[in-house]
């Protein structure tokens, strides 16, 4: 569930800033004359995305790399188009339509990937009424609810600021930002010498110095580009809040004085609430991101005997219900590790190596009692550990007999290639 709170709010959180930004900077200052533009671009750009991923999800018409590609171009001459038409041309109509068009895009560009997540949801084999499956979507849903949340928090302050140069101030930085993360995810097929991209110029390490350090930025500093945004954002609301802290404006009665502190009072919360809707996002992107993606350390293998072609672990070293961890180093050096835990309520062992066929050799780990996949985060159901399918274990045999458990060394050795 963590995993696509973070995801989800990672992936649109510039779209979502960017597209309420314009709206409340057109309504400030065109009125209800910028309403059927941006509306237009936001239904536009919503139902393109939602085409667009579900042709991604059920063809394989759609080359995410090329079609990228494609939208980075349009942002950044959008970009530059509406910057250009806010600073020379900002009562004109030019830059409602520019403001709608790159609202437009910015949704076609990050929403077709976090809409179709539940489409990547692993559910184990369950289907889609499993609890697999509906702890997945309720983190999807909450990080959506959140961004819902924090975009009418942002747009009511942005709207409602008496310097409406900050909010203007925060879009054109905002987006001229972006635009140049977009220009160096723009360079990089060409970088890596894509068959399909056809330019006329090949690109050459030395002589195109420029292009692969602007990749290297786009790959290495993409998570500064959205700090960048939250920290301007969190300008505009201090700003905000700071404007409503005293009464400023002319007054005849105490009936009008008292009014004014009230609209004074419920901007103070509208700003109040930005900032906690903000930090929550930005947890969400650092701290809950850090936790999800932490790496689990494998508990240390165990000792065992070895007699001739077998390995034998004493039974009541593995009946805690707790599981255990082996290893066995081939001829070749490579190190085969399996799992042994007592299931509940049976006299029985659930017994697998240390990999699947769906994660590979990740292995597992316990939690709370449960086994957990490293790779995927499913809990594995402990009754069916040894047997065959999904993210199990891949089974191991073994034999029971004088108070040991009996692995053949043939065995082990056949499960080599699953720890190459």
């Amino acid at each position: 569930m963590l995993k696509y709170i973070w995801m989800v709010i990672q992936d649109l959180f510039l779209t979502v800033t960017f597209v309420t930004l314009i709206h409340a900077v057109l309504k400030a200052r065109f009125g209800q004359k910028s309403r059927p533009f941006f509306r237009a671009g936001v239904v536009a750009g919503n139902a393109a995305a939602i085409a667009l991923a579900v042709v991604k999800n059920t063809t394989n018409k759609i080359v995410s790399s090329r079609w990228n590609h494609s939208i980075y171009a349009v942002i950044i001459v959008l970009t530059i188009a509406f910057c250009l038409f806010s600073l020379f041309f900002g009562r004109s109509v030019l830059m409602c339509i520019a403001g709608a068009a790159l609202s437009a895009v910015w949704i076609f560009y990050s929403l077709p990937g976090a809409a179709a997540y539940p489409f990547t949801f692993n559910t184990m084999g369950n289907g889609y009424l499993s609890w697999y499956f509906f702890q997945r979507l309720i983190g999807w849903m909450l990080a959506f609810l959140i961004l819902i949340i924090y975009a009418r928090l942002l747009d009511a302050c942005a709207f409602q600021i008496k310097k409406q140069a900050v909010p203007m101030a925060v879009l054109l930085i905002g987006t001229l930002e972006a635009a140049f993360y977009c220009l160096c995810r723009f360079f990089v097929p060409w970088v890596n010498r894509a068959k399909w991209l056809h330019w006329p110029v090949k690109y050459d390490r030395e002589q195109h110095a420029w292009a692969g350090a602007l990749v290297k930025i786009g790959s290495r500093y993409q998570m500064l580009f959205i700090w960048i945004v939250a920290v301007l954002v969190l300008f505009l609301l201090l700003m905000f809040f700071a404007e409503n802290l005293h009464v400023k404006d002319p007054y005849d009665n105490p009936a009008q004085l008292r009014k004014l502190k009230a609209r004074g009072r419920r901007h103070r919360r509208q700003a109040v609430g930005l900032l906690l809707f903000l930090v929550m996002t930005s947890v969400s992107m650092s701290v809950i991101k850090a936790y999800d993606t932490r790496e689990v350390a494998l508990s240390a293998p165990e000792t065992y005997t070895v007699e001739e072609d077998r390995i034998l672990v004493p039974m009541e070293n593995v009946s805690d219900g707790h599981l255990h961890r082996f290893e066995y180093k081939t001829e070749n050096g490579i190190d085969v590790r399996w799992i042994v835990v007592k299931k509940p309520g049976s006299a029985s062992f659930g017994v697998g190596l240390d990999a699947c066929e769906v994660c590979g050799n990740a292995g597992y780990y316990e939690r709370n009692g449960q086994v957990i996949c490293k790779r995927c985060d499913v809990v594995m159901n402990l009754n069916t550990i040894g047997f065959k399918g999904g993210c199990n274990p891949i089974p191991l045999p073994y034999e029971a007999g004088d108070g040991n458990l009996i692995f053949r060394l043939e065995d082990l050795m056949a499960g080599e290639k699953e720890f190459k």
